[in-house]
């Protein structure tokens, strides 16, 4: 019988070691520690075609444009021929207060990408029921701006094409979202440059 060759002993690969520096190196990580890299680096290890990305702002313009439209389109339109006046002002300045809170404010929190990140965006950040009484009082604050805004937009085509045969701008679910969307955005920025300017106060102080 022949001798079976004597194999060379192979030490099994331990697959399963745990690498503690590296695992320690993760777990103490900071944003003062942790390297920064390029976002064309980023993008050489990121699976399939790189998205195009648009603005937050934009983003945030397109959805309450799109909620402050649908407000005009099922209020304005849809209760117009039962109300009339301040009465329809009144209504559609509840319901723009209520949308604001319960519709805009939390698709955008749901959509944030970091805890607190859509709270730039958001004029009335404090939640429950306190934010959402606010919020309603901020309804009426918009309902006076886009009124405002309507009227003086027609005061300025009257001015131009005369009181015959102008064409005033009515409202319409575009048009109404556009300038609701704009009277919002308004107030936010006005509320963040105010908060700028106190935070700068505080530091130099």
């Amino acid at each position: 019988m022949k001798k079976q060759a004597n194999k060379p002993e192979t030490k099994e690969a331990s697959y399963y070691q745990l690498h503690t520096d590296a695992v320690e190196d993760l777990v103490t990580a900071t944003k003062e520690n942790t390297p920064k890299y390029s976002e064309e680096e980023l993008n050489r290890y990121r699976s399939g075609r790189t998205k195009r990305k648009f603005p937050q702002g934009l983003k945030v313009a397109l959805i309450k444009f799109w909620f402050y439209g649908a407000v005009c389109f099922f209020v304005f339109w849809g209760l117009g021929l039962y109300l009339a006046g301040l009465d329809l002002q009144f209504v559609g300045a509840i319901v723009l207060g209520m949308v604001t809170d319960l519709l805009i404010n939390h698709f955008l929190r749901f959509t944030e990408k970091l805890p607190g990140g859509s709270r730039k965006w958001i004029l009335v950040t404090r939640r429950g029921t306190a934010g959402f009484f606010m919020n309603l009082i901020y309804g009426f604050l918009l309902m006076f701006l886009i009124v405002t805004a309507y009227n003086m937009i027609n005061t300025v085509i009257v001015a131009i094409f005369g009181s015959e045969g102008a064409p005033l701008l009515h409202v319409e679910p575009l048009g109404f979202g556009l300038i609701a969307m704009g009277a919002d955005m308004l107030c936010v920025t006005i509320r963040n440059t105010l908060r700028k300017i106190v935070d700068d106060a505080k530091k130099k102080a």
